[in-house]
């Protein structure tokens, strides 16, 4: 390597070293979601998304909640309901798609026990019609690729 090289190379470490070491920020936390922020008002064509659930759309959230009884004992999605439910709320179109409800999609398919335990999901808000192509589920918010906690 020739000399100016070398001191091309140790100028350039200078300026690195120079620079302020700036430390690795920490991971956001989620954002709270409420069955009573889903929704905005209520016109002749239905229910409206909030304008919390538009801004948070895309980023994790975090909503408590109870996990409906699920369609199998093992599957990659539930339902999130505001209250206790004994069956599960499906619904064929989301034109009678309750305000307190969310379809769960989950990492992995998992065994769930049994439903009408408070549960914490978190997971990254979708929102808009959607038909599942594998179930044929009809949805208006979910959250993807989440995950829950009981209690």
């Amino acid at each position: 390597m020739s000399r100016a090289s070398n001191l091309r190379r140790r100028h350039i470490l200078q300026a690195f070293a120079a620079l302020p070491l700036v430390a690795a920020l920490p991971a956001r936390a989620a954002e709270s979601l409420g069955f009573n922020e889903l929704y905005g008002k209520v016109s002749v064509l239905g229910l409206s998304f909030s304008d919390k659930v538009k801004t948070l759309a895309g980023q994790r959230v975090t909503v408590n909640g109870f996990m409906a009884p699920p369609l199998k004992a093992e599957a990659q999605f539930f339902v999130l309901t505001e209250i206790p439910m004994a069956l599960c709320p499906f619904c064929s179109s989301d034109a009678d798609w309750p305000d307190n409800i969310i379809v769960v999609y989950l990492n992995e398919r998992q065994t769930f026990g049994p439903p009408g335990e408070p549960i914490s999901v978190t997971g990254a808000l979708d929102m808009g019609s959607w038909t599942d192509p594998e179930t044929g589920f009809v949805s208006r918010l979910r959250l993807r690729n989440a995950s829950f906690q009981v209690g």
